[in-house]
């Protein structure tokens, strides 16, 4: 396609005229497609990039725990795939959380760092998620076709690797879309700072007050919550915490311009552990307890752990941390 940016090539489909949009878009809704190859041949063309534009359709609550410190995590879109859908009620299907509100719509979009941060809800990496009962689930179950349930719509979803919390992208942006479809940036992130700098005007200042807890007259909001994933890199064998300015700018994490070195390799770290033979990513923890997410959630797990779902496809418990096994830190390498 003419003009298609590399980094976000479009989805694309074998239409014929035995094959018509309607039966793909049919297809993409049954669980009895999962398999069939035409969809899979389908699915594959929404490639994720360095540097591919993501998207988390989110709630006003969960904009206000991002604002806190919050990761990017869970079920998350290509930007290029949604980018029709600007209406507050059209993306209220996206959202992960159970809500409902309409009347204002919000998201974070940061840019992607690596593909290997993002699997395909209810493929190979994470099957249980296609046949979780929905009493155990939160919003619309996962049809394990790799697309969204949607009655018009061809929206291929992805969820972050593990369900992990992915460290913040330099950058990153809190959007809101209001009636009329009008796209409007509330904030971005500052890395060195670990802060969002507002960037809504007075014209939108009014849009602030949906959101929980966040002074529509604040123009910079510090994180107070700390991460449980973060990026490190080294320079000559030192190494130092780093930050992602996809797709090509990886450096130190330095308050001083002249400091924000290349680094030479980079890894997402992370902290891992085993709590009855159930892989988890540990978010938080002091001497006693600890707070985990389940890495492939399926009802075995489920049963075994009695975990959560907070929202779609993530589920989280708390453990004795005593209990927990092969607990230790784990670096994800990139190659740059």
């Amino acid at each position: 396609m003419i003009g298609a940016d590399p980094l976000e090539p479009p989805l694309s489909a074998p239409l014929r005229r035995e094959l018509g949009w309607t039966q793909v878009q049919r297809w993409s809704q049954s669980a009895a497609h999962r398999d069939d190859p035409v969809l899979r041949q389908i699915r594959q063309t929404a490639a994720i990039f360095r540097g591919t534009r993501m998207t988390k359709v989110l709630s006003a609550a969960q904009v206000s725990g991002f604002l806190g410190g919050w990761l990017p995590y869970g079920f998350c879109y290509r930007s290029a795939d949604i980018a029709h859908l600007h209406e507050p009620a059209a993306l209220a299907d996206l959202r992960t959380d159970g809500s409902t509100d309409t009347d204002v719509a919000f998201a974070l979009r940061w840019r992607a760092v690596d593909p290997l941060d993002y699997e395909v809800p209810g493929g190979p990496a994470q099957p249980g998620l296609a046949v979780l009962p929905a009493h155990s689930r939160v919003g619309p179950m996962v049809l394990g076709t790799g697309f969204s349930p949607s009655t018009d719509d061809l929206v291929p979803e992805y969820v972050t690797a593990g369900f992990a919390d992915l460290p913040m992208p330099a950058n990153a942006q809190l959007i809101a879309y209001v009636p009329g479809g009008e796209e409007v940036v509330l904030f971005a992130y500052q890395p060195e700072q670990h802060g969002w700098l507002r960037l809504a005007g007075p014209r939108w200042r009014a849009l602030l007050d949906h959101i929980p807890g966040v002074s529509p007259d604040r123009e910079y909001v510090p994180c107070t919550t700390p991460g449980s994933s973060k990026l490190v890199g080294q320079i000559k064998d030192k190494e130092y915490e780093a930050v992602a300015d996809p797709p090509e700018e990886f450096r130190v994490r330095a308050l001083t311009r002249a400091a924000r070195y290349p680094v030479e390799t980079l890894s997402r770290r992370a902290e891992q552990a085993l709590w009855r033979g159930v892989p988890t990513w540990v978010l938080q923890r002091d001497d006693t307890w600890a707070r985990l997410r389940l890495v492939r959630p399926d009802n075995d797990s489920l049963s075994i752990t009695g975990a959560r779902c907070y929202e779609r496809g993530v589920y989280e418990t708390w453990a004795p941390l005593g209990e927990l096994a092969d607990h230790h830190i784990a670096d994800i390498p990139y190659t740059l």
